[in-house]
């Protein structure tokens, strides 16, 4: 019988954190996919919506881009998804002629509302927390 060492431990647990969040992410595409929307999409909205509570209140693409875990091109491309598809709105940014703002539209912001539930129970059934799907209800 082999023993583990402790880098064969580590090994072992971070390829269950990566099969965790392959599943999760699968699923949550999977109950978002009628809508429209991607595991991804949805974070961007779901960020949008927290950040920028105030309707037409706005966030530079630069804060979103470490906190959706894409590359910044492919962060690019969500958002124009996005705004081709009314969810969001993209304005240069005053300040600073090289960054972009982007903000939820009316109907990115009835979206998200519509499918933020359906997001924290598919949360709650992969990850085991079955009160946050009660906390998630209207």
């Amino acid at each position: 019988m082999a023993v583990k060492t402790a880098g064969g431990r580590l090994e072992e647990r971070w390829r269950e954190i990566l099969s965790v969040h392959a599943r999760t992410m699968c699923e949550i595409d999977r109950v978002l996919h009628p809508h429209g929307l991607g595991a991804s999409d949805f974070e961007v909205l779901d960020i949008l919506a927290t950040e920028t509570p105030e309707e037409g209140a706005q966030c530079r693409v630069q804060n979103l881009a470490g906190r959706v875990h894409l590359s910044q091109s492919a962060l690019s491309r969500l958002i124009a998804r996005l705004e081709k598809d009314g969810l969001v709105e993209r304005s240069m940014c005053a300040e600073d002629r090289r960054g972009v703002h982007v903000a939820l539209t009316r109907g990115g912001r009835d979206l998200h509302s519509e499918v933020l539930p359906l997001q924290r129970a598919a949360l709650a059934r992969m990850l085991g927390d079955v009160d946050d799907v009660e906390d998630s209800r209207p």
